[in-house]
């Protein structure tokens, strides 16, 4: 795939990004998804349509993006200068994947959004810096 092509690419991501129900899922998993254990995202699926439409379009998004930047379907290089949106969304659930992967039955789940930020060479100080963006920006029920 050429430059230009790569860069269409990156831009209609973005544009997928900006439509209205993708808006509100990611505002969701920005600020109120805030999962202490594996189980807390397994109640997503049993629990709420809502909010496991919001959790399934923003993973499901940023893990296709990376298949496809895995793939050589988008250069890697561009992507990753054009996007960190997915570090944030893999940093948020990370220690809790394997769990859920168990759970699931689905050794694979999320495994492309995984490959690409592990493969990052400053895959720890970004993970540490959206880490602590996760706690100044989920929302967290206050102490009782």
């Amino acid at each position: 795939m050429d430059k230009q092509q790569d860069t269409l690419a990156i831009l209609k991501l973005y544009e997928l990004r900006r439509d209205e129900s993708m808006r509100i899922a990611r505002q969701w998993y920005f600020t109120d998804f805030a999962p202490e254990s594996a189980m807390d995202i397994a109640a997503l699926f049993r629990g709420g349509e809502r909010a496991s439409a919001n959790f399934r379009m923003v993973t499901s998004y940023w893990d296709t993006a990376a298949s496809l930047v895995l793939n050589g379907g988008i250069d890697r290089k561009m992507f990753l200068d054009a996007n960190t949106e997915h570090v944030f969304i893999y940093a948020k659930i990370a220690d809790l994947l394997p769990e859920v992967r168990e759970l699931f039955r689905e050794p694979d789940f999320l495994i492309h959004l995984e490959n690409l930020v592990r493969s990052m060479p400053d895959f720890e100080s970004k993970m540490e810096s959206r880490r602590r963006l996760i706690g100044i920006w989920t929302k967290r029920d206050p102490p009782a």
